[in-house]
């Protein structure tokens, strides 16, 4: 880049002073001319009176003498040019990062958005601009008031590996071929181009911190920094602070060094969990998302400084299990006042692997009595316990974008900010008898959505178009000006920033694969794909033997119907009633003709 810059420097100067020179010789030579003619032609030269010659004489070194001025300016310019040059690309070169060319004005003022980028892990649609009257997060709804809430939005697959691998290269699961915990995606896609790499590439300045990619999978080809608080583990979403649950956290270190299992991570811990709530009298940055957010605004403070837009992932762990926060944010709900599921039930007629069985939450010390989704419900108390800890992570979390809202405000860095907030994917809390994700229901798949900000014109809106999370690659990829790759598997939602109502996708895609992470040890080697596709009305899903070696589907097993218009909490499958025949065919063709035939069409 600054190789560029400085020859367009040069070729400016170089052309200003051939026209220059041109203008010089063209007189130098004319001038000579008239004087051989004077000499040759004495005759007529007596005729003419010598002060003329004289000054002819005189006109040749004057431009002589300005020839010579000529040349020294155009030594001090090729020097500023040269400076200007150095601060503007701040004096590199990068061959495998090249900066986009900007003028010379463009160096004056940066005018790019920027973008704020908040994942937060496990967080339900259950903000108060989603509809929630007993949870507190005035923040995020602060937020929402500023930006567009889209109130169908989908994530790929319901876990935390693929869902942000999907929406982070703008490719569904099938094509990342990432469906588990442990699949990394640079191993499948090496040279894969992701959302903050492409900012990179075209002149950003990527910084992540927290949770962006999968904890145990960070990707340096994304990043310019890639921040950790100190004195914290690599995977900090289980950090205790009570004695009794650091207690445990040891022993189990212990059994797993005894056992040959507890290796350190790069910061000298060992990743344990101890019990599922922790509720301590500490002030917000002795939890992680608390530090990690006085870090963030440090740096933030630090990137305004710099002439060059940036985008700044901040990825937040609560509500993740273990659901630990301080306790203000605990006493600031009456336990008793927050709703229990309603459908404490499997659905009716649908195959009972479909709703996965809480194995995460069962691995907690204080959940080892977690019941199958197909036994008795949890005990009520024990349910109010997690639910009282999940709604008081939240407002910790909310506290936290708080504060990041407000220091942008103060930098006056709001208005020239794409602000981008979504959670995973959805998390079960007692509905369908289940707890956390991975299962292909509404309440697993919708997902929180808000983009806020620079180039929202719909501020305070809301839509209800079915969007997905690979549809927010392309739309900062649109908003920011950048080219927008012609793989990606998703749409630019720019058009509803202004028309929250405009016409759009006629579905929405998502699955799961089970068998890799399961309740039950004897079933970890049955494997099963569901396929599912949401429309305005319905939700239709399709499952599947699944071939590991081939990676594809193979045999059908079964499917579900569910029609929201009369059972919005999917508790009645009508895959298989006479009356839904036509209809299942006409799902299972859409859902078989795939993401292309359901684009929104302009």
């Amino acid at each position: 880049m600054f190789i560029d810059v400085y020859m367009l420097y040069v070729f400016t100067i170089e052309f200003i002073f051939f026209i220059a020179n041109s203008y010089y010789l063209f007189f130098y030579l004319k001038t000579r001319v008239i004087i051989s003619v004077y000499y040759k032609k004495m005759s007529i030269a007596y005729i003419i009176k010598m002060p003329p010659l004289v000054r002819i004489s005189n006109g040749i070194e004057a431009l002589k003498n300005k020839f010579h001025m000529f040349k020294i300016l155009r030594s001090i310019l090729l020097i500023i040019s040269i400076c200007n040059c150095i601060a503007v690309n701040g004096g590199s070169f990068h061959k495998e990062n090249p900066r986009p060319k900007k003028s010379m004005r463009s160096g004056i003022k940066q005018t790019r958005p920027n973008i704020l980028f908040i994942p937060i892990d496990d967080l339900r649609p259950e903000t108060g601009s989603y509809g929630n009257t007993v949870i507190k997060t005035p923040n995020m709804d602060k937020l929402a008031a500023r930006g567009v809430v889209f109130k169908r939005a989908y994530c790929q697959q319901a876990v935390c590996n693929p869902s942000r691998a999907s929406l982070l290269t703008g490719l569904r699961p099938d094509s990342v071929r990432v469906w588990d915990l442990q699949t990394d995606l640079r191993k499948n896609l090496p040279d894969v181009v992701t959302l903050p790499q492409i900012f990179k590439n075209n002149g950003y300045y990527t910084v992540g911190i927290g949770k962006t990619f999968h904890n145990i999978f960070p990707d340096e080809k994304s990043w310019n920094e890639d921040l950790h608080v100190d004195g914290y583990p690599f995977d900090p979403d289980a950090v205790y602070l009570l004695e009794k649950n650091k207690m445990i956290q040891k022993e189990k270190e212990l059994s797993l060094q005894k056992s040959g299992r507890g290796k350190p991570d790069v910061y000298g811990f060992v990743y344990t969990k101890a019990n599922s709530v922790e509720m301590a009298d500490v002030d917000d940055n002795a939890y992680y998302d608390g530090a990690q957010t006085t870090m963030a605004i440090k740096k933030l403070k630090e990137l305004k400084e710099k002439n060059q837009p940036f985008f700044f992932s901040v990825g937040y762990y609560r509500p993740h299990l273990p659901f630990n926060a301080p306790k203000k944010y605990w006493d600031l709900y009456n336990r008793n006042d927050i709703p229990l599921a309603k459908n404490q039930f499997m659905p009716e007629n649908a195959p009972e692997f479909a709703v996965h069985g809480d194995a995460e939450l069962r691995t907690y010390t204080d959940r080892t009595d977690l019941p199958l989704p197909s036994e008795k419900p949890y005990d009520v108390e024990k349910q109010r316990e997690l639910l009282h800890g999940y709604y008081a992570s939240v407002s910790y979390m909310d506290a936290q974008i708080g504060r990041l809202l407000k220091t942008l405000d103060e930098l006056g860095l709001s208005e020239n900010t794409i602000i981008v907030l979504w959670g995973d994917h959805g998390w079960k809390l007692g509905e369908h008898n289940g707890w956390c994700k991975q299962s292909n229901y509404e309440i697993d798949t919708r997902v929180p959505l808000i983009i806020s900000g620079a180039g929202v014109k719909a501020k305070g809106k809301t839509s209800n178009a079915l969007t997905e999370f690979v549809d927010i690659y392309p739309t900062l990829c649109d908003m920011a000006g950048i080219k927008i790759p012609e793989y990606l598997q998703g749409s630019s939602m720019k058009p509803l920033l202004t028309n929250p109502v405009h016409t759009w996708k006629t579905a929405a895609y998502s699955q799961f694969l089970l068998g890799r992470f399961g309740a039950k040890k004897e079933e970890q080697n049955v494997e099963r794909m569901g396929y599912a596709i949401r429309t305005d009305r319905y939700r239709y899903v399709e499952w599947f033997e699944w071939d590991k070696e081939a990676e594809k589907p193979g045999n059908y097993l079964a499917r579900e119907l569910y029609d929201h218009k009369k059972d919005p909490d999917e508790n009645i499958n009508i895959a298989e009633e006479v009356s839904s025949k036509k209809l299942v065919n006409q799902l299972s063709l859409q859902l078989k003709k795939g993401w292309r035939y359901s684009k929104p069409k302009f």
